[in-house]
Parts: structure tokens; sequence; C-alpha cells
């Protein structure tokens, strides 16, 4: 079930990386300017999120960290992919090429790489970034559950 709080950060998670999106070159400035306002507000909305979570105190730092260098990293990445090919590539073709490239990689050396290949083909950039930031929320969340002891 997702939460409000997560429903949040996925909305704040998905503005920065629709921002990045059309306009790649704020995502180098973003990271670069960490202590900036921008940024800055970012980092204290996520705070507040990991607050609402109901991280413990000496992990918010942590869980803010993680999910704003998540956002500015994948964002950042996929601006650089977009700035790394011509106006005119054609996605579809792009991955379909690369997709290809994976499944024939040495099978011992790349046995994962070749094992997810078609799905390079088939992914959605928005899509699996939402997916990563649910993994990074469960996480976040699971951390600090309180551990069942151990039967002697």
């Amino acid at each position: 079930m997702i939460t409000a709080v997560a429903l949040d950060v996925r909305a704040l998670a998905l503005g920065v990386f629709d921002a990045i999106d059309a306009h790649p070159w704020i995502g180098t400035q973003l990271a670069r300017a960490a202590g900036q306002s921008l940024t800055l507000r970012v980092f204290e909305h996520l705070g507040r999120q990991a607050q609402a979570l109901g991280v413990p105190h000496t992990a918010q730092f942590t869980a803010a960290s993680t999910l704003l260098d998540y956002i500015l990293g994948v964002g950042g990445q996929n601006a650089a992919n977009a700035r790394g090919h011509q106006p005119d590539t054609n996605r579809t073709e792009f991955l379909n090429t690369a997709s290809a490239a994976w499944a024939h990689l040495d099978p011992d050396e790349y046995s994962f790489t070749r094992n997810v290949a078609d799905q390079l083909r088939d992914h959605d950039d928005r899509t699996e970034f939402l997916a990563g930031i649910d993994l990074v929320l469960t996480g976040i969340t699971t951390h600090q559950r309180p551990t069942e002891p151990t039967p002697p």
C-alpha cells in the first residue's frame, strides 16, 4: 500500500525528474549546488517526509540524502543519456540495438545482463524511476522497523 507520505515523495521526485528531463543541464547544476536554495528545499522536503515516516532522528539525514542522491543521480543520468545522442535518435531503435548487443554478450561474464536484455528494450524511464523511489522508500521504512528477537 502506498501511503500519503510515499505519494508526496513520489510527486516531488517525479517533478524533479521531469524538470531535469525537460532541461538536461539542470541536473548537473542541482548536483553541484547541494547547499543552494532549490536543492536545499528538495532536501528539506525529503527530510520532513522521512520524519513523517517515523525514521529515527539518527537515520533521517541518511534517508533524505539517499532519496536526494537517487533523484538527482537517475535524473542526471537520463539527462546525460539524452545529451549523448543526436536529437533525431529514435529511442525504440536505440534500445533495440542496445538490447540485442546485451543479448550477445559473453554468457559467463554477463549472465545477468544477458538475462535482462529484453527488459532494457521495453522499459519506460519514468516507470523505472518511480519503481526505484518505491524501492528506496520500502528500504527506509523496513530498515526502521524493530527487529524481532532471535529465538534461543
